[in-house]
């Protein structure tokens, strides 16, 4: 059997596009042909700040050269310190750091039935999610968002979760029952199609949350680490969660999740009922501390809701002018996407904007997702624009044909 009719060794859970990159700088990626590509979907969130920013790759080999692993069972410095830089400014008063956003979601929602055990209340275990959700891969996340496409296959699915329409505050407060621990979503829905909650939706959140003694539990894995201007999607509603799970840009592509939690939030948990084996090593720690050095600098965040507001009015203006290609556009901060029209499948706009030089991914509601690096400048965000408008024009030639 040749290399060329050999089966991949890969297990088959990607429909893998065939290109490959060799190497990235900034806003780039550069194929192994050459080809240069913009970076307009950034791993999906995941590389925050860029590819081979100087900072973080001196971070990396520096701490590769001293220590990459230790158990949580000793000190970790880095570890401590990025956990007070994260809670300084934010809600939380406690961070546990993990892997990945799955592993987040997990802990978050062992962290809302514990409190509730704590408390004497073991009978509270079922938390309340929405539709459009997505939360991970796991057979609890993937029952609670609820999405028969991700369900089908596994057996029943796991109990405790009741999902309701996302953004309807009766249907949910109708599904509360004595049950109930937690409620749980994404301030703006990403693998769902780009769909921010609106900012009363979230306050009215907390406040049913306060008034039946829930626990409020927010997913900004992907809306979350400065994606939309703030460090958190939900500060712009100027309320809080009891817990949040925070993972891609919070390693810039280093494999890292963390739980943010306030005191109480975190109330239940006590040594050996919660723990990861690589979660807050070294090496995650140095590179997560590294990306927050880049974030928290001076006008970082505040760069991100000018080249945000500027790319949003550009996409205004080429949704206008495109109606037979594009619906409209939603999201937040550098977090949006593109809703195309009937008849054109986002899936092939996706590919139509790599053929031009342009790396952009699919979402649900047949939405075209543009998650670029927080470090996108106004020239990016017209490079882009100018390849969106050449690739509908393609599009349109092609319907119209």
């Amino acid at each position: 059997m040749t290399s060329e009719t050999r089966k991949s060794a890969v297990m088959n859970t990607y429909a893998r596009y065939p290109l490959t990159f060799e190497r990235g700088e900034g806003m780039y990626l550069y194929a192994t042909d050459g080809r240069r590509y913009l970076d307009f979907y950034g791993g999906i969130a995941v590389n925050s700040v860029g590819h081979s920013h100087p900072h973080m790759v001196k971070t990396l080999q520096d701490q590769a050269a001293k220590l990459w692993h230790v158990t949580n069972l000793f000190q970790i410095p880095d570890q401590e310190r990025l956990a007070t830089r994260l809670t300084q400014d934010s809600f939380a008063d406690q961070v546990f750091f993990c892997n990945s956003g799955l592993e987040a979601m997990e802990g978050a929602i062992k962290l809302a039935r514990r409190y509730h055990f704590k408390k004497g209340q073991p009978e509270k275990w079922r938390t309340i999610t929405v539709q459009g959700a997505f939360h991970g891969r796991s057979l609890a996340t993937i029952a609670a968002a609820n999405n028969p496409k991700y369900l089908e296959g596994f057996g029943p699915a796991a109990d405790g979760f009741d999902n309701v329409p996302f953004g309807n505050m009766n249907a949910l407060r109708d599904a509360i029952t004595g049950e109930t621990a937690a409620i749980a979503l994404e301030p703006i829905q990403g693998e769902g199609g780009i769909n921010p909650a609106s900012l009363d939706y979230l306050r009215a959140l907390r406040a049913t949350a306060d008034e039946y003694g829930l626990l409020l539990v927010f997913d900004e894995i992907q809306c979350g680490m400065g994606r939309t201007g703030k460090m958190w999607a939900h500060e712009w509603a100027g309320m809080a969660p009891d817990i949040l799970a925070s993972a891609k840009g919070i390693g810039g592509g280093f494999p890292m999740g963390a739980i943010l939690a306030t005191d109480k939030g975190a109330s239940g948990i006590d040594p050996g009922y919660h723990g990861t084996t690589f979660g807050g090593n070294p090496l995650a720690m140095a590179v997560g501390n590294a990306v927050l050095d880049i974030m928290t600098a001076d006008g970082f965040m505040e760069n991100v809701d000018t080249v945000s507001r500027y790319l949003w009015s550009k996409l205004q203006k080429l949704v206008a002018d495109n109606p037979t290609v594009f619906e409209k556009a939603r999201g937040a901060g550098l977090m949006l996407g593109l809703k195309c029209a009937g008849g054109v499948v986002a899936g092939d706009m996706v590919k139509a904007l790599m053929a031009n030089g342009m790396l952009t991914v699919g979402a649900g509601d047949n939405v075209v997702r543009l998650l670029p690096p927080l470090i996108a400048g106004k020239e990016h965000c017209d490079e882009a624009v100018a390849i969106l408008e050449k690739t509908a024009g393609e599009i349109a030639a092609k319907t119209e044909g």
